[in-house]
């Protein structure tokens, strides 16, 4: 189990076990989910954004690069 506190401002410090099983680094952005049944997910948004463009390539006439381009495009407003 990990734990972490929650500031006054709102901010936690992510435990490194859970860094380096999202392969968190600095600047990464995390994104938190919930889901139907009220429980809460966290990614980090670059490993989702990779996982949704391999997702896309598998049935996809645009190139890898394309759609990795397109989505950080959507997810940042910025080219890759």
């Amino acid at each position: 189990m990990n734990l972490a506190r929650v500031s006054a401002n709102g901010q936690i410090t992510v435990p490194v076990e859970i860094r380096r099983e999202l392969k968190l680094k600095e600047g990464d952005k995390i994104i938190f989910l919930k889901k139907d049944n009220g429980e809460i997910v966290v990614n980090n948004t670059s490993l989702v954004a990779i996982r949704e463009a391999q997702q896309a390539i598998a049935g996809s006439m645009y190139s890898e690069e394309e759609i990795l381009a397109d989505i950080m495009k959507l997810r940042y407003g910025r080219k890759s």
